[in-house]
């Protein structure tokens, strides 16, 4: 799955990565290290502009932002948003048939730019206690998930937008734009620089989930709003290649998400739970 990722990149720089047209300054984001649900992410996406932007570009053309979106995917047709927190994921195996997200599959894609991903390991001694009905809350250690070679990682997602009714159309909060990372099984194949000793040796070690990770070869295709039928998009889920990620063990700080800073990231000799593997 993925549930908690750091963003650090700022939008000069994801503009030239990405290849933005547009970008609104009032909707660029600061640097986040522990980016939780239901925060304000950027989004990289493509379609029409409004209002004064678009006289800028031919009518109706799409065109490639960078846009703040509010992680939890909020389905068009819900009754309110209350459960946003529980769509922050959608599975590549499956986004092209549930209600909640095959319409954004459809003609709604986004990349999630990141520097990678957190995901937490019980300890063995500590999932033993558990298993046995030890009223103990287990200790978890957590890794990072980065591209080994320090480029950015683009997270295949998909937004929606969800009408407020009980607001005015020109309230601020009456429309809501939301979006969702979607994931895959996470690789068995050995991580970038895994040597077979103490450690995870695949992403499959730490979970059995992964975002999906779009390389760069795909981006154009998956922004695209053009290609709606899903039958045409599906191949875009294919996983990436294998050994593009190295992962390492973080400071439990991280667990609290009101600790944020680029200490998070700093990269420990050891895990800070138990021996984990």
């Amino acid at each position: 799955m993925c549930g908690r990722y750091a963003a650090s990149r700022g939008p000069e720089e994801l503009t030239e990565i990405f290849g933005i047209r547009h970008l609104e300054p009032k909707e660029t984001l600061a640097p986040d290290y522990n980016i939780a649900p239901t925060v304000p992410v950027q989004a990289v996406l493509e379609r029409p502009l409004k209002g004064a932007a678009a006289q800028a570009f031919p009518p109706g053309m799409p065109v490639r932002q960078l846009r703040t979106l509010t992680w939890g995917l909020v389905p068009s047709w819900s009754n309110s948003p209350d459960g946003a927190a529980r769509m922050i994921n959608a599975r590549a195996e499956t986004v092209h048939e549930k209600p909640s997200f095959r319409q954004a599959f459809a003609a709604r894609r986004c990349l999630l730019p990141g520097d990678g991903y957190y995901e937490w390991v019980t300890a063995p001694e500590e999932r033993e206690l558990e298993e046995r009905g030890v009223k103990k809350r287990p200790r978890k250690q957590p890794y990072f998930v980065t591209p080994a070679d320090g480029s950015v990682m683009a997270m295949a997602g998909l937004y929606e937008f969800w009408r407020d009714a009980t607001l005015p159309a020109d309230h601020p909060r009456a429309w809501w734009v939301t979006c969702a990372v979607i994931t895959t099984a996470a690789e068995t194949t050995p991580l970038a620089g895994a040597d077979g000793g103490e450690g995870p040796q695949s992403l499959a070690d730490i979970h059995p989930r992964m975002p999906l990770v779009m390389t760069p070869d795909r981006w154009d295709a998956w922004l695209d709003p053009s290609p709606t039928d899903p039958d045409g998009l599906l191949p875009l889920l294919a996983p990436p290649p294998a050994g593009l990620m190295r992962a390492y063990p973080v400071p439990t700080a991280v667990s609290n998400v009101r600790n944020n800073g680029p200490e998070l990231l700093t990269e420990l000799d050891g895990p800070e739970v138990g021996t984990l593997f």
